[in-house]
């Protein structure tokens, strides 16, 4: 590998982590990150590491280490969007870091550099930086034991690296689930049986492993059992006598995939395999070529039979994610490591002939991508359009000068480019604009700034998990007008409300208007709502009032 190409691949992975650096400062995205945030917050508030709650009532759903991350950074930086997103983001780092040294010791040095370039400059790692949920952490955590994993199998005896492996893999439990060992275990096991390494299934070290990982999820398990199956009159998951770790074993993962557990959906075949269209942009059209490639012979036999692990446990995971009954996009960002590489592996060393095609086609993609953003500027209404038109083209002018001519450092350059230029347009622009119609936030902040000693409340069905996050302590939250009844003589009560209930709250309760908020689901953007010309018909007022 020269060193102007090491050098490039350096420049280009610094920059993306300097460009990832401003999300840090934007504020938190409703509903999942808003939700896990004010959990978080609760955790700090009460002084409570061992029990999950939102709304003033026990929340059963996630596993506890997102939680643990967060509050332990809460505790450090104090209550903030920052302090929330900052171990995602370094959880990112970390992710690409085992996306680097994986592909070095399968390959080569060269590949180890694309790879991470690929993955961190793919969009869905770009859109998780700013909405921080739990797959970022799966991802890095089952990545790395994946690894880990990969490096004990090369030594006979017991390793720091078949016990760091099953650290890790516990992390990725506690992070989402029992599920996560498929996509960690399953490219192995297929490994072992394509290369007729049966042997492996004998060896003490990988039921060792096995055992420690159960060992090391202890902690979880613990804090479910004293949460809800200590205590059957706990209300959750709409009913009573819920048992946590069976919830965490069975419902939260197989559950949905049986479509038998409490959350339920009805999943089709297809999903995946679209969402990965724009989810892995700019090199999801390359991803879907290599995936091609695999098909024939000849590309298989030209790869390390380690390749196996990847392709494997891709597939495996992938075919599960499709047949599943409840599907979300930001679930395929588990597998981003091994698409990175399996891109990588396929573009590495291509002819001119073929290399030329997929510069082209690369270079399609950053115009298209460029036309999008520049509609969507005008179309949504975006300040500073020439601003925001100026430096897209600036970067794009600099990028072709810089890139030029048909080679793989020129195909890397534009993807990252567009991918750079994405990440500028989402953080500094898009994002804070929709933003302003996250009304929870809005009301928060708002909030804590004119009335930082006032008692927040929210009633009926005017809940926002950013306003519980954002609003000075941890908001009350009133369901029925009995309930409200209660507390309406405590001094400074300061409820978030919806239109629906303003009138009865002002004739009702002598109700004072403190401030109107514009809010919109922005997690579900229609084309009425990014025209900026009819974005007021399904804008809904929220408000801050006082009762008197």
């Amino acid at each position: 590998m020269q060193a102007s190409e090491k050098r490039t691949y350096l420049i280009l992975i610094f920059l993306l982590a300097v460009f990832g650096l401003p999300a840090l400062f934007t504020n938190i995205i409703e509903p999942d990150g808003a939700l896990y945030a004010s959990i978080s917050k609760n955790m700090v508030l009460h002084h409570d590491w061992l029990n999950l709650y939102s709304r003033g009532a026990d929340w059963l759903d996630k596993p506890h280490l997102p939680f643990w991350l967060a509050t332990i950074s809460f505790k450090i930086f104090g209550i903030s969007s920052f302090a929330y997103k900052l171990p995602s983001y370094l959880a990112g780092l970390m992710a690409a870091r085992f996306v680097f040294q994986f592909a070095k010791n399968i390959y080569t040095e060269k590949l180890a550099y694309l790879s991470t370039v690929i993955f961190l400059s793919s969009l869905h790692v770009i859109v998780s930086t700013f909405d921080v949920r739990a797959e970022i952490y799966i991802t890095a955590f089952a990545f790395g034991a994946i690894y880990f994993f990969e490096r004990a199998g090369r030594q006979e005896k017991i390793s720091w690296a078949l016990i760091l492996g099953s650290v890790f893999a516990a992390c990725a439990v506690m992070v989402k689930g029992i599920f996560v060992l498929i996509t960690i275990l399953g490219g192995f096991v297929i490994y072992w049986i394509l290369t007729k390494q049966y042997k492996e299934f004998s060896k003490a070290k990988w039921y060792l492993a096995v055992l420690l990982i159960f060992i090391f999820i202890t902690p979880e398990i613990y804090t479910l059992y004293t949460q809800f199956d200590m205590h059957p009159e706990v209300f959750a998951q709409g009913q009573k006598g819920v048992s946590g770790v069976k919830f965490f074993f069975w419902d939260s993962q197989f559950g949905r995939f049986f479509n038998t557990g409490p959350i339920r959906g009805k999943g089709d075949p297809s999903f995946f395999l679209h969402t990965t269209l724009w989810a892995f942009l700019p090199w999801s059209i390359l991803w879907y070529i290599a995936v091609f490639n695999l098909l024939k012979k000849k590309e298989r036999s030209n790869m390390t039979k380690e390749s196996i692990i990847l392709w494997a446990s891709a597939t495996v995971t992938f075919l599960i994610f499709s047949l599943s009954k409840f599907q979300l996009p930001h679930y395929i960002l588990l597998l981003f490591p091994q698409f990175s590489i399996m891109t990588a592996l396929y573009i590495a060393n291509k002819e001119e002939s073929t290399l030329k095609t997929l510069v082209i086609l690369q270079s399609v993609i950053v115009v298209l991508v460029t036309i999008g953003l520049f509609m969507l500027t005008f179309y949504f209404g975006l300040n500073h359009a020439i601003l925001i038109n100026t430096l897209i083209i600036s970067m794009l002018l600099f990028c072709f000068l810089i890139f030029k001519g048909i080679s793989l450092r020129t195909l890397i350059g534009k993807s990252v480019t567009i991918s750079l230029i994405l990440m500028v347009f989402l953080y500094f622009f898009f994002y804070p604009a929709v933003l302003k119609y996250e009304s929870g936030m809005q009301a928060g902040i708002w909030l804590k700034q004119n009335y930082p000693n006032g008692k927040a409340a929210v009633f009926a069905d005017g809940d926002a998990f950013s306003f519980d996050f954002y609003a000075p302590g941890e908001p009350k939250y009133f369901w029925t007008y009995e309930e409200l009844n209660q507390y309406k003589a405590k001094e400074d009560l300061i409820i978030y409300v919806r239109e629906s209930e303003l009138e009865r709250l002002k004739k009702d309760y002598n109700a004072e208007v403190l401030q109107t908020f514009k809010y919109f689901h922005i997690t579900k953007l229609t084309p009425t709502f990014i025209n900026v010309k009819t974005r007021s018909q399904v804008l809904e007022n929220i408000y801050l009032v006082k009762l008197h």
